[in-house]
């Protein structure tokens, strides 16, 4: 098992992850099928996870490269192994802060899926892409978007204000960075990017049952799971998995449907 905390203080389990984020994946392979390679570009994967992303990109490239980037040592090494040099040759893997880039025109595309809304300053990412990015480079991203995931967070605001849990919280803050296309349109204008497109769309998840979404809870929703003592974490993740289904009951055939709003952007830089 793959588990370590990275610089943000979280603990990402990369195993566990990669197999609870399928609808993750469907979301960027239909991202990445719109990048629309020639083949022989330098593309960047900004919060590349497990790397199975990354990998999808290298396939695409016969004459270039991927550079995946993620900020957990945990995530670049599982990515390592999972897809080593001696198969993938145009691949490799990078631990780095997306607020933080150190690339200077490096890069045909720079590329991310379901990562950046993990900051919520975008600005320092953004210069930081536009630095990057090669003269007449492109930047594919989506996101979390606003209004993403609103069923939960109806669940959590509940569980935080009760007894039992509010007490893991006393001072608790921690903000996903779900824009809107107008907050978020001035913020690539300021960077030196000039927005091709910019949608906000509905997006679902959907499990197969009740453990697939507790598997996505367990795996991604840290910054609430990381309050809570390790030994009450399961209980936690159970009673937010419960009192989801009571308010969006699982379809006739035990699916679990979670509403989700995508950020997705395309820009170039001239």
């Amino acid at each position: 098992m793959v588990q370590e905390k990275n610089i943000s203080g979280f603990t990402w389990d990369a195993a566990d992850y990669a197999k609870s984020s399928p609808a993750q994946k469907c979301w960027a392979h239909e991202l990445v099928q719109k990048i629309d390679l020639s083949g022989h570009e330098r593309v960047l994967d900004i919060g590349c996870g497990d790397g199975k992303v990354s990998a999808e990109i290298s396939r695409c490239l016969p004459a270039g490269s991927v550079t995946g980037l993620d900020r957990s040592p945990g995530m670049i090494r599982f990515a390592r192994e999972a897809f080593p040099k001696n198969s993938y040759p145009n691949l490799s893997f990078e631990e780095g802060d997306a607020q933080a880039l150190r690339y200077e025109n490096a890069f045909d595309v720079v590329f991310s899926s379901a990562a950046l809304h993990w900051v919520y300053d975008q600005r320092p990412v953004l210069a930081g892409i536009s630095r990057a990015l090669r003269n007449g480079g492109r930047m594919v991203v989506q996101m979390g978007g606003k209004g993403n995931a609103a069923g939960i967070f109806v669940v959590l605001d509940r569980m935080l204000a009760e007894p039992a849990w509010a007490r893991y919280f006393a001072g608790f803050s921690f903000r996903y960075g779900f824009f809107s296309p107008e907050e978020y349109r001035p913020w690539l204008e300021a960077a030196g990017l000039r927005p091709v497109r910019i949608e906000l769309f509905p997006k679902e998840m959907v499990y197969p049952d009740r453990e697939g979404l507790a598997g996505w809870v367990r795996t991604t929703w840290l910054p609430y799971i990381e309050r809570v003592p390790e030994d009450q974490r399961p209980e936690f993740t159970e009673e937010m998995v419960t009192r989801y289904l009571s308010m969006y009951p699982a379809g006739s055939d035990g699916t679990v449907r979670v509403a989700m709003v995508r950020l997705e952007i395309e820009a170039e830089k001239p």
